[in-house]
């Protein structure tokens, strides 16, 4: 079980860095619960997830690029981002935290169903709230306008 689950915009989750491969993230975090494969033949893409349902967290690899680690979706309450617990913060908190952060606002959506959608582009961030609340966050590496991953170094 994982200690404090650690956004750590722009490079990666906890200890290990988004670019990584997929078996030296398995040696970090374990079996997955459930492996999910995910094909967009309009964007061409094809990814591959780690479910760890009981950690509250999904690891995304992108199939495309040698199944490198490129992306999280997180709703564990534990979770941390700049060292603040991310599901204590209301939209308005977060919007503030990321601003002094350097991050602005990119958007936000509300969709049909009621969820609303907060994103900070320039971070990988896309925070998903629903009566008020932060339901989900997802993150990750940020892609260039030619497709090219932006992987920390």
């Amino acid at each position: 079980m994982l200690a404090t689950p650690e956004i750590k915009l722009l490079q990666g989750f906890c200890h290990v860095n988004f670019g990584e491969r997929l078996d030296e993230v398995i040696k970090v975090f374990g079996n997955a619960e459930e492996i999910q494969e995910l094909e967009d033949s309009i964007l061409n893409t094809s990814t591959t997830v780690y479910h760890y349902w009981e950690q509250g967290f999904s690891l995304f690899f992108d199939n495309n690029r040698n199944r490198a680690f490129c992306n999280v979706e997180i709703d564990n309450r534990d979770a941390v981002l700049f060292d603040i617990k991310l599901f204590t913060l209301k939209e308005k908190d977060l919007i503030e935290l990321m601003k002094l952060k350097g991050f602005g606002l990119s958007d936000i959506e509300t969709h049909e169903w009621g969820e609303k959608r907060v994103s900070f582009d320039s971070a990988g961030l896309d925070c998903y709230f629903e009566n008020n609340k932060l339901v989900s966050a997802n993150f990750g590496v940020v892609e260039g306008n030619d497709n090219f991953y932006f992987f920390p170094n």
